[in-house]
């Protein structure tokens, strides 16, 4: 193993002991900054009856080209796939089987992105559309479609994110972090 492999090592296993909570909670920070932006753009559209053009969120009302970006969006998919991988480890049990769920459907949202990026870079955009396009999108209107991936993902993160933060016995007994809520530390020492 070279210095710099046993370096990542070391650092891939202090993020899933030591530096796990605080990493989880940046995580979640960032996820609900992305989460916001969404929901802004869903107000904007349907309660402020907005068109589709106009609304664009609360950082594409101060840079509107933060909202066609693809490579802003792949980037961010990106995020949440690395995110999801890397803290892992530091999940156990059932908490472990919620985090690989939505670990696995990021996989097919973060596939969606790189085609849609793909389509940039290559000038030729999928079925003969307008706008690069998405599987997804030949069902379902973007915005709507990124609300449900981002939902799916999400909902299986927060109770992944439950169950460590309140496992049972034998989970809590198997972590090497602090996210246990103190009750369950202490029913496992």
């Amino acid at each position: 193993m070279t210095a710099s492999s046993a370096s990542l090592h070391l650092h891939h296993d202090r993020l899933n002991a030591d530096w796990h909570k605080p990493a989880l909670w940046l995580f979640l920070a960032i996820v609900l900054a992305h989460w916001s932006e969404h929901l802004a753009q869903a107000y904007q559209m349907y309660v402020m009856h907005w068109s589709m053009s106009q609304a664009l969120g609360v950082l594409g009302l101060w840079v509107p080209w933060l909202i066609s970006s693809e490579t802003l969006h792949y980037g961010y998919a990106l995020v949440m796939l690395v995110g999801l991988w890397v803290l892992r480890d530091g999940f156990q049990g059932r908490a472990r089987f919620w985090w690989n769920v939505a670990f696995g459907i990021q996989v097919w949202h973060h596939f969606e992105h790189a085609l849609l990026v793909g389509q940039v870079i290559a000038g030729h955009n999928l079925f003969g559309a307008a706008m690069p396009m998405s599987i997804g999108q030949l069902w379902i209107r973007r915005m709507e479609l990124h609300l449900i991936y981002n939902t799916v993902v999400f909902v299986p993160m927060v109770v992944a994110m439950y169950r460590h933060r309140f496992p049972n016995v034998a989970e809590a007994r198997t972590m090497r972090c602090s996210c246990a809520a103190p009750y369950a530390a202490a029913e496992a020492a």
